[in-house]
C-alpha cells in the first residue's frame, strides 16, 4: 500500500504555476519543486527567472515562460511553450491575478476589463486547454486555482476583484463536475490575508491593518509560504478524492 508521503511526493510530474515571479505564486512554485516536481514558471509583467533559479538550486528543472493575461492569446501561448519544452502538463495552478480599487460608482470600464481578464477570464482558458491535453493523455492531473475569500465575501471598493474571485470558485465547482470523470481533479485555494503587492495598500492603512489582525485567530499575516503546502497537497496523489473544494487558507479569518 502507497504510503501518505509518497503520495504527497510529485517525482515525474510537471507543472505549470502562472503569476510566479513573485508572492504566493513563487512559493507555490518552489514548494512543487521541492515535491519533486519539474516546473515552467509564467511571469505576467515580471521575469519569473529569480523563481525559476531557486528551483533549479534544489536539483529540479525550471522554465520561464512570460505573458500578459489580460490578453486573450496568452493561455494558448503559455500552455503550448510549456507543452513543447516539457511535454506534458500534470499539474496547473493557477495563481496570477491583479487587484484595482476604487468605489463602485467610480470604477472604470478598463480596471473592471483587466481585472476580470486576468482573473477570471484567462483561468477558464488555461483550465481548457490543460484540461483538454490532461483528457486526451489518458493521465488525468490536477488543477489548483487561486480564490479568495472575497469568493465568499464582497469586500470594499473592488467590486471586479470580488466578482472575479466568486467566479472562480463556481468555474472550480464546474469544472470538478465535468472533469473527475478523467481522473483530473480540479479545486482552489482562498487564502486570507497575505503579506503579498495586492495588499500593500491594506497593510499600509493603520486602521484597516489593526481591524484586519484584530479578526484573525493567528493573529498576524499570512506569508506566501502559508498557501505552499495546500498547494503541494492539492496537486498530489493524496487528494485524489477530493472534488470542487475551496480550501480556505486564513488563520481562522472565515470562522470567527
Amino acid at each position: 500500500m502507497t504510503s501518505v508521503l509518497d503520495k504527497i511526493r510529485l517525482t515525474n510530474r510537471t507543472a505549470l504555476v502562472t503569476g510566479a515571479a513573485t508572492g504566493l505564486g513563487a512559493a507555490i512554485a518552489l514548494a512543487l519543486a521541492e515535491a519533486g516536481a519539474r516546473v515552467a514558471c509564467h511571469g505576467n509583467t515580471r521575469s519569473p527567472d529569480e523563481t525559476c533559479d531557486r528551483i533549479r538550486s534544489v536539483g529540479v528543472e525550471a522554465y520561464s515562460v512570460t505573458g500578459d493575461l489580460s490578453k486573450s492569446e496568452t493561455a494558448r501561448h503559455l500552455v503550448e511553450k510549456t507543452l513543447d519544452h516539457f511535454g506534458r502538463i500534470d499539474i496547473l495552478v493557477n495563481n496570477a491575478g491583479t487587484i484595482r480599487r476604487a468605489p463602485a460608482v467610480d470604477y472604470s470600464e478598463e480596471d473592471w476589463t483587466t481585472v476580470m481578464e486576468v482573473n477570471l477570464n484567462s483561468v477558464f482558458r488555461l483550465c481548457q486547454l490543460a484540461g483538454k491535453q490532461m483528457i486526451e493523455s489518458g493521465r488525468g492531473g490536477k488543477i489548483v486555482n487561486i480564490a479568495s475569500l472575497l469568493s465568499f465575501q464582497g469586500g470594499i471598493t473592488v467590486p471586479a476583484y470580488a466578482a472575479s474571485k466568486g467566479g472562480v470558485a463556481q468555474l472550480t465547482k464546474a469544472l470538478a463536475n465535468e472533469w473527475a470523470k478523467h481522473r483530473i481533479n480540479v479545486n482552489a485555494i482562498a487564502p486570507g490575508y497575505m503579506r503579498t503587492t495586492n495588499t500593500t495598500a491594506l497593510q499600509a492603512d493603520e486602521t484597516r491593518n489593526r481591524q484586519i489582525l484584530e479578526r484573525i485567530p493567528a493573529g498576524r499575516w499570512g506569508a506566501p509560504e502559508d498557501v505552499a503546502g495546500a498547494a503541494v497537497f492539492l496537486s498530489s496523489a493524496a487528494s485524489d478524492y477530493i472534488n470542487g473544494h475551496v480550501l480556505v487558507v486564513d488563520g481562522g479569518w472565515m470562522g470567527r
